[in-house]
């Protein structure tokens, strides 16, 4: 839902959808479900259906179960199940109901019983490669299975063997009987259950054939009685089969509605492939800062906040596209902006020493205390108070011997505001052996101080700094997108997404940060003045936290792509 110019709330297709059955009657109330499968852990696609399906719930007053898709042993864990449930939490929503498909096993099974006493369902013995040989092409129609006819009788008795374990693993399978010739592939006789001798995460080994994806969903939301059951596009051709289950059961058919799943660029969103990634380490796990998934973004700092604010930027639409990551990394910053307190870290030291700074009189620096905002877009949030000495550290890149005439920071002969400091004035260099600048000697001027300035001074450049006495020094962990190319899903030349991952994507070093920042706890998050937004990881121990950065302060990306080119 979203506001046109002239003020009119112009809604979605799925909400105009469920108004109209609202309108019709043909529901009386809005029951939506989020149905993942615990064969991994969540992306921020699963983010954008999480906030879909809960969002439509609380506008419509109704209720949003959380239900997991565990019909598949062999690839599902209780680790993805915690982690998921996890991550709904995170994101800010909580379920109506919690469910498993595996809660509905032994109805299911009756179902199956019941289509196949009404000629509907059959047990075949072909092959799993036979099976898609009979299913035909897009241009041929398929051929019925060889054992499509035998009797119910006959059907069920070999059914109930199956589920007795009496056959091998992928002997036989269930089938519904629909129609071998039909455009749509999905209703050529599709399996229902295989067989599959895997300890189930929930009912161990209580049974040996487990239920295909297409059978256990419309019937889990049938039991459920959820109303609309929201999907993403690729199940918009499974949608007939979801309603020919229903309506032959004769049970509550749920309406499914599709929408267009979400593709940024310089990510993967494959499970395959995230798991590859996992498994093979080029990753340090499922939650590394890099990953596409809730987990991964959580931990580089990502607020749920700005994931709501880009699942509703994005909207929703009927069509697959592939939406610029720069939106995503402008979300976050469109929220730490307004919450993220403001603290300055020195990552490339440069000495600076102030020549004319009052001295103790055991020849030591005079310490000052300077006070600096918190944050300039939260009135609330106050102000601290920053050690300031004649001996400070700043940026390399704030300092040039000799500078273009646009170089609005320091240079030799020029003058820069410190921030919440001083104006110093730099008179002069110190060199190593080999040329390089060690050390910057400048001047201040006293009637300059920041919110005290009585000076009438004016200057073009603001730089940051730390007093070198006084200031923490932490890790700082660097981390930019994985891939190098906007499409890694499908990289030219023949290549893998393997073969595009950045080896810049996470760089290590130290920084020197305000003395308060030593003690930040795992989770805090801050913007480094100037740098850019980072957050305490929890590989961090008390006195030693690692800063991991979510976003820099602006999009440096397409100035590396320049240079590159």
């Amino acid at each position: 839902m979203s506001e046109t110019p002239d003020g009119r709330v112009s809604k979605h297709f799925i909400e105009q959808a469920i108004d109209a059955d609202l309108a019709s009657g043909r529901f009386d109330r809005v029951a939506t479900r989020f149905p993942p499968e615990p064969n991994g852990y969540l992306h921020i696609g699963h983010a954008k259906s999480i906030c879909l399906n809960f969002g439509l719930a609380q506008k419509y007053n109704g209720t949003c179960n959380l239900r997991f898709d565990d019909t598949n042993p062999a690839k599902e864990e209780t680790e993805y199940v915690d982690s998921i449930m996890e991550d709904v939490r995170w994101l800010g929503f909580q379920w109506d109901n919690l469910h498993y498909a595996s809660d509905y096993f032994d109805q299911l099974y009756l179902w199956a019983e019941q289509l196949i006493k009404d000629g509907k369902a059959y047990v075949c013995d072909l092959t799993g490669e036979q099976t898609r040989e009979y299913r035909g092409t897009l241009t041929e129609p398929g051929r019925n299975s060889p054992f499509r006819d035998r009797t119910p009788e006959e059907n069920l008795e070999l059914f109930r063997a199956m589920r007795d374990g009496k056959f091998p693993d992928g002997a036989r399978t269930l089938r519904a009987k629909i129609d071998m010739a039909s455009p749509n592939f999905n209703l050529r006789d599709p399996v229902m259950y295989r067989i599959l001798r895997a300890h189930h995460h929930r009912t161990g080994d209580k049974w040996c054939i487990y239920p295909m994806y297409d059978w256990a969903h419309g019937q889990s939301d049938s039991l459920e009685n959820i109303s609309f059951s929201i999907c993403t596009l690729e199940f918009e051709n499974h949608r007939p089969l979801y309603d020919w289950f229903c309506q032959n059961l004769k049970i509550h058919n749920p309406r499914q509605i599709e929408f267009a799943r979400l593709n940024i660029t310089y990510m993967v969103m494959s499970k395959r492939k995230l798991l590859q990634l996992v498994k093979e380490k080029h990753v340090k796990g499922w939650d590394d800062p890099r990953m596409p998934t809730i987990s991964g973004l959580r931990r580089r700092g990502y607020t749920p906040e700005s994931m709501r604010n880009f699942a509703a930027d994005v909207g929703v639409a009927k069509f697959n596209s592939v939406i610029d990551i720069v939106r995503l990394e402008n979300a976050v910053r469109d929220h730490l902006n307004r919450v993220a307190p403001r603290r300055m870290a020195v990552l490339d030291p440069l000495k600076l020493t102030i020549t004319n700074w009052p001295k103790n009189a055991d020849g030591s620096d005079v310490i000052e205390m300077t006070h600096a905002v918190n944050n300039p877009e939260d009135p609330d949030a106050g102000s601290r108070e920053i050690p300031f000495s004649g001996s400070l550290l700043i940026e390399q890149e704030d300092f040039r011997e000799e500078a273009p005439g646009k170089f609005f920071r320091l240079k030799k002969g020029g003058a820069v505001r410190l921030r919440a400091g001083y104006i110093v004035d730099c008179h002069d260099v110190v060199k190593d052996a080999g040329g390089k600048v060690v050390e910057v000697l400048c001047t201040y001027d006293p009637a300059t101080k920041s919110g005290e300035d009585t000076s009438g001074r004016k200057v073009k450049g603001t730089i940051h700094w730390v007093s070198a006495a006084h200031a923490g020094e932490v890790e700082v962990r660097n981390y930019d997108r994985l891939f190098t190319i906007e499409s890694p899903e499908t990289p030219d030349g023949g290549k893998t997404f393997l073969d595009v991952i950045n080896p810049e994507s996470l760089q290590i070093t130290k920084a020197w940060v305000e003395p308060s920042l030593v003690d930040a706890a795992v989770g805090d998050r801050v913007q480094f003045e100037r740098l850019g937004y980072y957050c305490v990881d929890p590989d961090s121990a008390p006195g030693k936290p690692i800063f991991n950065r979510t976003v820099p302060l602006r999009d440096t990306w397409g100035k590396i792509e320049a240079k590159q080119g």
